[in-house]
C-alpha cells in the first residue's frame, strides 16, 4: 500500500506538468496560419459596413428579392457570435444554419465553406474568438418582404443545391494543384462571382468536374471573367506567374482589377502567401476551357491607323478619342504596368458586356496593395456619356484592334445605369449645363 501511494504522489508532479503543457499548447494557436485563413476567406469584405470597425457587419447586399445585411462576426457576446461553440461556427459556416437555428441567405458562401477541413475550421474559430475585437452592433433585419423572407424555404434551397462534402484531395494531381483546388472551391469561395447561376441562384457547378465552374457570372451589374482556359474571354492566354502577380498586386503589364476584384485583392489574396497564391494559379490554368472553339484574338491595326490620321468617321471612334484614348492610347494598348489595355483584354472580350459598362459609367480604383500602392482611378463618365454614346464606344472597343466581340446595345448600358445608386450618381457632375 505505501509503496502505491508513494508512486502516485511521485507521478503527481509529471501530471500537473503534462495538464500545463496541454493548457499551454491550446492557448497557443499558430495566429499566423489563422490570420492568413481569414485573409483567404475575404470574411472583412462582406461583414464590415462602410466606415464601420472590422467584422461588425452592416455591408448591404443586393439580392433579387430585396436587400440583405452581413451580420456581426465579432465575438460580442451580444449582438456577435461570442457564444457560439465551435460545433455551432463550424455549423454556420458549413451549414449555414445560425445558432439559434435560423437558416441564412446563401449570401454566406457556406456552400464553399463546406468544403473547409477540421483543421482549418479550429483555427477560424479560435482566431474570431481570441484575436477580433469584440463589437456591440445590433444585425439589421433584411428588406425583403414577407412571405419571401420566411426561413424556412431555405432549408429545401440546401436539400436542393447543397453539397456539404469536405474537400477531397485528387491523388492523381500534384500536393501544389490540391492546394489551390481546396482554397479556390473552399475558402477562396471564387465561384460565389466567377460561376453562372441557375433559376433558384444556385451555383452551377462547384469543382473542375462541372461544365459551368469558373466560367464567369453577372452579379449587380458586374460580370466576373471566365477563369478558364478559353483562349478568348478566359485566362488561356495567362501564365501562372502572370496570374500569381496578378492576385498579389491586382495587375500585370497589361491588365487591372476593377470593380469587386479590387477589394478582394486589398482584403485578401495580397495577403496569402506566395506558395497559395502560385497554387491558386496552377490550379486555374488547368481548367479545360469553357468554349473549346475559341481562338486568341489576333492584331488588327486598322483602327490605329484610322485614329493616327484623325480619321473619327467610325461609329464610337470620335468618343473614345475624347474619353479614353489619353490613357489607354490610340492603338488600345494602355500603358504597361499603369493603364490596363483594352486591345485582347479578356474582359473587354467577354460576350456580356456588363462589366464594361459599369466601369464606364461608374468608374473604377485599381486595388492598393504593398507592391502597388498608387491606387490609380477611373473616372466614372455617367455624367458625360449618355446611353446611346456609352453603347457606340463600347462597341468600338469591341471591335477594334482585333477585338471580336458583340455590340454593346444602349438598352444595355440604360438597364445598369438604373440600377447604379442615386448617391454614387451625384457625386458625378452633371450632364445638364
Amino acid at each position: 500500500m505505501t509503496t502505491q501511494r508513494i508512486g502516485l504522489f511521485s507521478l503527481l508532479p509529471l501530471a500537473l506538468l503534462a495538464a500545463s503543457a496541454q493548457a499551454k499548447s491550446a492557448d497557443d494557436f499558430d495566429v499566423n496560419s489563422a490570420k492568413a485563413l481569414v485573409a483567404a476567406g475575404d470574411c472583412v469584405a462582406c461583414h464590415t459596413g462602410p466606415g464601420g470597425k472590422p467584422f461588425a457587419g452592416g455591408l448591404t447586399m443586393t439580392t433579387p428579392v430585396g436587400d440583405i445585411y452581413s451580420t456581426n462576426i465579432t465575438p460580442d457576446k451580444e449582438t456577435g457570435i461570442g457564444d457560439y461553440s465551435y460545433e455551432e461556427f463550424a455549423r454556420a459556416l458549413r451549414e449555414g444554419v445560425a445558432k439559434d437555428g435560423h437558416h441564412l441567405y446563401p449570401a454566406m458562401p457556406y456552400t464553399s465553406f463546406a468544403k473547409i477541413n477540421d483543421e482549418d475550421m479550429h483555427l477560424l474559430y479560435r482566431y474570431f474568438m481570441t484575436q477580433v475585437a469584440p463589437v456591440k452592433q445590433a444585425n439589421r433585419d433584411s428588406d425583403i418582404p414577407w412571405p419571401l423572407s420566411m426561413r424556412w424555404p431555405l432549408a429545401v434551397w440546401n436539400m436542393l443545391f447543397q453539397d456539404s462534402d469536405r474537400f477531397k484531395p485528387d491523388a492523381g494531381r500534384s500536393a501544389e494543384w490540391n492546394r489551390g483546388a481546396y482554397l479556390v472551391q473552399g475558402l477562396a469561395h471564387c465561384g460565389t462571382c466567377h460561376t453562372p447561376r441557375g433559376i433558384a441562384f444556385q451555383e452551377k457547378g462547384s469543382t473542375e468536374r462541372d461544365a459551368d465552374f469558373l466560367t464567369g457570372g453577372t452579379l449587380e451589374g458586374w460580370h466576373a471573367p471566365d477563369l478558364t482556359s478559353n483562349m478568348k474571354s478566359g485566362i488561356g492566354r495567362w501564365s501562372v506567374e502572370e496570374i500569381t502577380q496578378f492576385l498579389k498586386t491586382g495587375q500585370t503589364a497589361h491588365s487591372a482589377a476593377f470593380g469587386s476584384m479590387t477589394d478582394v485583392i486589398e482584403n485578401s489574396t495580397q495577403y496569402l502567401s506566395d506558395a497559395d497564391l502560385r497554387a491558386i494559379a496552377v490550379y486555374l490554368r488547368s481548367l479545360k476551357s469553357s468554349d473549346t472553339s475559341a481562338a486568341a484574338p489576333q492584331a488588327n491595326d486598322a483602327a490605329t491607323t484610322a485614329l493616327t490620321k484623325g480619321d473619327v468617321s467610325h461609329p464610337g471612334a470620335q468618343e473614345y478619342v475624347d474619353n479614353c484614348s489619353a490613357c489607354h492610347g490610340l492603338n488600345g494598348k494602355g500603358y504597361a504596368n499603369t493603364f490596363p489595355a483594352l486591345a485582347h483584354n479578356p474582359a473587354v472580350l467577354s460576350d456580356d458586356p456588363s462589366s464594361l459598362i459599369s466601369v464606364t459609367l461608374r468608374g473604377s480604383k485599381m486595388a492598393v496593395t504593398g507592391d502597388k500602392v498608387t491606387g490609380l482611378t477611373m473616372p466614372g463618365f455617367a455624367w458625360r456619356l449618355d446611353d446611346e454614346q456609352a453603347a457606340r464606344v463600347l462597341t468600338f472597343i469591341r471591335s477594334s484592334w482585333g477585338n471580336e466581340a458583340p455590340k454593346v446595345e444602349a438598352s444595355e448600358v440604360s438597364a445598369i445605369r438604373k440600377d447604379i445608386p442615386h448617391k454614387e450618381l451625384a457625386q458625378q457632375p452633371s450632364l445638364k449645363p
